[in-house]
């Protein structure tokens, strides 16, 4: 493919929760990837779909409690490989799960997860991805059926089938994450891991033993009741995606569908909970 792409540069202050609150409007206007910095987050959209004047609207922009500088410019999707083997370091949980892409040395840890993130690399941090793996080394998922919603890159439903978990749902609204989950799905060898390109709507009439949901906070709290309506009884609900300040909301919402609170996990004010059914 040959699509042009423009690159925005966006440096925040505060960082937290502006960010946040930008990458939310921007996918709103058609924007399909981010990769966030120390100094604030990188976004792209096809040129196809973007216009000189798309950031009029942007509250966030516009607002004087934040304070945003950006700057862009046209780029092609062949360029993309560079931008992400720039901004993708491995990672490492553990000293039990290693996370890299295929031009990364092996650690020779238990679980090696291979990946190539390619345009929906960005779609999840490493803060929340770092907490959902550890999450999942502590939790008994042999033989349970698993969904793993908002699937970015695919690397928690693959890491549930390396635990031994089946079968397993993959589903992400972004069709980047979507092709990109398949891959990755293939280049791990996974067999039990299914992956669809949709919403909440998907899970219609579905049960799942454990239900992984990566999110940002305000998707999260708008599909609560679906997820839970998912669960099986003693099933296990993972919520990440958002900020400590951000717990109270959450457990309110969450507590509404008798869930309980079993564990938290922070990491740079990220936070990763596990509720109980």
């Amino acid at each position: 493919m040959d699509n042009i792409y423009i690159e925005y540069t966006f440096e925040v202050t505060p960082k937290e929760p502006t960010t946040e609150i930008l990458i939310a409007e921007l996918g709103s206007l058609g924007f399909e990837s981010f990769v966030e910095n120390d100094n604030g987050v990188i976004a792209y959209i096809q040129k196809e779909e973007w216009n000189k004047d798309i950031l009029n609207d942007v509250f966030v922009l516009n607002s004087e409690e934040f304070s945003i500088d950006y700057k862009h410019k046209e780029i092609e999707q062949t360029n993309w490989n560079e931008e992400w083997e720039k901004n993708f370091n491995p990672i490492q949980v553990d000293d039990l799960v290693s996370i890299r892409a295929p031009f990364h040395e092996n650690p020779n840890l238990p679980y090696d997860i291979v990946i190539e993130p390619k345009m929906s690399f960005g779609t999840g941090h490493h803060e929340t991805t770092h907490m959902m793996v550890q999450h999942l080394i502590n939790l008994d998922v042999e033989g349970k059926k698993v969904l793993d919603m908002g699937c970015g890159t695919g690397i928690l439903a693959i890491f549930a089938e390396m635990k031994g978990a089946q079968p397993i749902d993959a589903i992400d609204i972004d069709a980047w994450c979507y092709e990109n989950s398949l891959e990755n799905v293939e280049r791990n060898n996974c067999k039990h891991i299914s992956v669809y390109e949709g919403d909440a709507s998907l899970l219609k009439g579905k049960k799942y033993d454990v239900i992984i949901a990566n999110i940002n906070r305000n998707i999260l709290l708008n599909d609560m009741e679906t997820y839970t309506s998912c669960l099986t009884e003693k099933g296990v609900l993972l919520l990440s995606g958002f900020y400590s300040e951000d717990i109270p909301v959450i457990d309110s919402e969450v507590s509404k569908y008798s869930l309980t609170l079993k564990d938290t996990i922070k990491r740079n004010n990220w936070v990763a909970l596990q509720y109980q059914k």
